[in-house]
């Protein structure tokens, strides 16, 4: 539920990005600047997040920042300058990467617990939110001020986690996964092979990162500006991206106990780099978001199979470590987008989409040997 409300609430905000845009009076280029607070906030809280995890429990820090999540949305649609909203987006932003790493964290447990391989059937579950907030914000985008939706997101956020977050608290991680951390425990160091597997495994999150930021921040602009689709058809696009991830997601356990974790990683960039250069470089809208589908489906398994390796290796601190070098890829992503937008054109510049997510399919190949016994 954690990570559906992440995803949802994630969504119901980027849908409105165009909408904000307009408010504040913002370029291509300052909007992409203002953006940056999303990923600036996220990245600054992710390590810290990662030792509160350790001291308080990622179920603990899991709830405190779904509570803070839907309290710091609303807040976008009242600003009324670049400057004001870059500033709010920290508070966002901050919300969003904590959650991240905390959730990740718990779900690392898990599957250490259960011995298989469903860290997708998490990330599934936010790209199924991130699917129904952008159908949803698609369906009011014409009837609803960005301030009217924001807020009873807001109020949606903060129901689910009254619901849900009692039940998480009183849940501590099963003893196996317990068991499975033991050799991680901070005071331990990790190998000189095992750090240098960790940051691998970050870079290749960010190269997905990127690719999922570039779509919920300017897909939807892509989509109205360059090719002319209504709000709400633009605003599906980043909805049909988030179906085909969570269609891709549902299967990853699957995928990966077929074809293991390499060819998931070659696989998935390779054809996130075929759809990403077709959605960005079609001239039409329709043929784009046939490319935003594709791209759905080879980036899907890409970042949560790179966390989860990470958190196998590092526990919490090695899920924040991927997490904030993931999360790097959204920092970098939307300023240089825009700067690229404003030189070129957007469509150029979602291509870099593409390069990168043929990065993430040779890193992918590189990470072959990667095994837990680096940790030792």
């Amino acid at each position: 539920m954690f990570f559906a409300l992440d995803g949802f609430l994630f969504a119901g905000w980027v849908v409105r990005i165009p909408a904000i845009k307009q408010q504040t009076g913002a370029s291509a280029s300052t909007l992409g600047l203002a953006l940056l607070g999303v990923s600036a906030g996220a990245v600054i809280t992710m390590m810290l997040t990662g030792r509160l995890c350790r001291r308080y429990g990622s179920h603990a820090v899991t709830v405190a920042c779904a509570v803070l999540l839907p309290l710091s949305i609303a807040l976008p649609a009242q600003t009324h300058s670049a400057l004001s909203l870059g500033l709010v987006l920290l508070v966002f932003g901050a919300a969003y990467g904590g959650m991240n790493v905390a959730m990740n964290s718990a779900a690392v447990d898990l599957v250490a617990a259960l011995r298989r391989p469903v860290m997708p059937s998490f990330h599934a579950a936010f790209s199924l939110g991130g699917m129904v907030g952008a159908g949803l914000g698609g369906l009011v985008a014409g009837g609803l001020s960005a301030s009217t939706h924001l807020f009873l997101l807001a109020g949606i956020g903060l129901l689910v986690t009254a619901f849900a977050g009692p039940s998480l608290l009183r849940h501590r991680p099963a003893p196996a996964a317990a068991e499975a951390v033991g050799p991680r425990e901070p005071k331990q160091r990790l190998s000189p092979r095992a750090r240098r597997i960790v940051v691998l495994f970050g870079v290749i999150a960010l190269c997905t990162a990127y690719g999922e930021g570039a779509l919920a921040d300017w897909g939807a602009l892509h989509l109205e500006q360059d090719l002319g689709a209504h709000p709400g058809l633009a605003a599906a696009g980043y909805a049909l991206f988030a179906l085909t991830m969570t269609a891709g997601r549902l299967t990853g356990t699957l995928l990966l106990e077929r074809l293991g974790q390499t060819r998931t990683l070659v696989l998935g960039g390779a054809t996130a780099a075929a759809g990403m250069l077709l959605g960005s470089l079609a001239p039409t809208a329709w043929p784009a978001l046939a490319g935003f589908a594709v791209t759905g489906l080879g980036l899907a398994n890409i970042f949560p199979v790179a966390v989860g390796r990470a958190g196998e290796l590092a526990g919490p601190s090695g899920v924040a470590a991927a997490s904030t070098l993931g999360y790097g890829g959204m920092l970098l992503g939307p300023p240089a987008i825009g700067f690229l937008a404003d030189w070129f054109s957007l469509p150029v510049a979602l291509t870099t989409v593409a390069l990168l997510a043929a990065a993430a399919a040779v890193l992918g190949y590189t990470a072959r040997n990667a095994t837990t016994s680096a940790a030792v």
